[in-house]
């Protein structure tokens, strides 16, 4: 029995390090994750999503501090029974999530691994499997080092990392696994190959066929049935290839720019999602950068899901002298980190980003 657990240990240790540290990397993402478990429609928890960072940042940490205990081999009753409230209340949230198709994502691996619904749930019914026999066999989970030791790693392993989640607040993500990384080109991402997958759609069509309803089943081309059309259902059962890059776009109200903005040589893209959420000490710092890097020769754009009366204030009270125009505010919540925040590209190309904080190390 105690090889099994301690290979079960072992096995979900490094899991929910890796997996906690992952999130870690990227508090805010997974926040925005958990306001979509809290939004209507999942959860139906909406009270709990002004509070969805500060709930991220406690379970990640909670998450690594917990693999590091169980590896290390301390309290072994309150890490073994803690992982096993996690786990079983994760296991809860993605076949929720799977079987009534309420989240696409659930961000367990953030942007480093996207896994499908059932993906999630069946990962989740494997820890659960480790985590019991944990659980019968916890008196097999003993201290690696003395006690002194124990307690020295386990109060570090706390506060590394509550230390760098404040780090990536206060800048970026150490590591950027997202498709507007440095490096990336943005108009690349969002072209899908001649020969991508196509998606697959499967259509139920119901008639009524002498006095009764019958349903078809097609690919989606119209049957040919004798009978009165009632309507018709269509479900996804292969969602083809899907570009790395979606809803990314520089609009006006009239049109898009987006492809013109992309062939620029030297283009700063200010990005808020919400103007009225924006940090006012980054706010501050605004006007100063922006007319460094025109000065520099760079085009600077806003970008911001904010109404047009709302830019337009905006522009007029902080004195600045570049537009700004409009994205979705999903994907910019994707593009950088930051609210504001920059990033510089090269026809395209990312070639440097900036939280707020940061912004004066930008390189004009």
């Amino acid at each position: 029995m105690k090889y099994i657990v301690g290979f079960s240990r072992i096995f979900v240790g490094v899991l929910f390090v890796i997996s906690g540290f992952i999130k870690l990397n990227d508090p805010l993402g997974f926040s925005y994750k958990l306001q979509e478990y809290f939004g209507e429609g999942v959860l139906n928890l909406p009270f709990l999503a002004p509070y969805a960072l500060i709930i991220s940042i406690l379970v990640v940490v909670f998450e690594v501090v917990l693999g590091v205990f169980l590896l290390i081999g301390y309290k072994p009753k309150f890490t073994v029974y803690s992982l096993l409230a996690m786990i079983v209340f994760f296991t809860f949230l993605t076949f929720y999530s799977a079987y009534f198709d309420k989240v696409k994502d659930c961000g367990c691996f953030g942007d480093a691994l996207k896994l499908t619904p059932w993906e999630s749930f069946t990962k989740d019914i494997v820890l659960l499997f480790f985590i019991v026999i944990l659980v019968i066999g916890v008196k097999h989970v003993l201290p690696l080092f003395g006690k002194l030791t124990t307690t020295v790693l386990a109060l570090l392993s706390f506060l590394a990392s509550l230390s760098f989640a404040y780090y990536v607040l206060m800048h970026l993500p150490a590591i950027d696994f997202r498709a507007y990384k440095v490096g990336a080109n943005i108009q690349d991402g969002m072209t899908i190959p001649d020969d991508a997958a196509k998606p697959v759609q499967e259509f139920t069509w119901v008639f009524m066929v002498d006095g009764e309803k019958k349903e078809f089943v097609t690919d989606g081309s119209y049957p040919t049935v004798n009978g009165e059309y009632v309507g018709v259902e269509s479900k996804i059962i292969d969602a083809g290839y899907e570009p790395p890059v979606v809803d990314f776009s520089i609009e006006t109200e009239d049109e898009d720019l987006t492809e013109y903005f992309l062939k620029e040589d030297k283009l700063i893209m200010i990005v808020m999602y919400n103007l009225a959420t924006a940090e006012p000490d980054g706010v501050a710092k605004l006007k100063t950068f922006s007319d460094a890097a025109l000065k520099k020769g760079y085009t600077v754009i806003g970008l911001s899901a904010s109404g047009a009366a709302e830019k337009q204030q905006f522009k007029a009270a902080h004195k600045l002298n570049f537009d700004f125009y409009l994205c979705d505010e999903k994907a910019l919540k994707t593009v950088v980190r930051a609210s504001p925040g920059v990033v510089k590209l090269e026809k395209g190309t990312v070639v440097q980003k900036a939280h707020w904080n940061d912004i004066e190390n930008v390189k004009l």
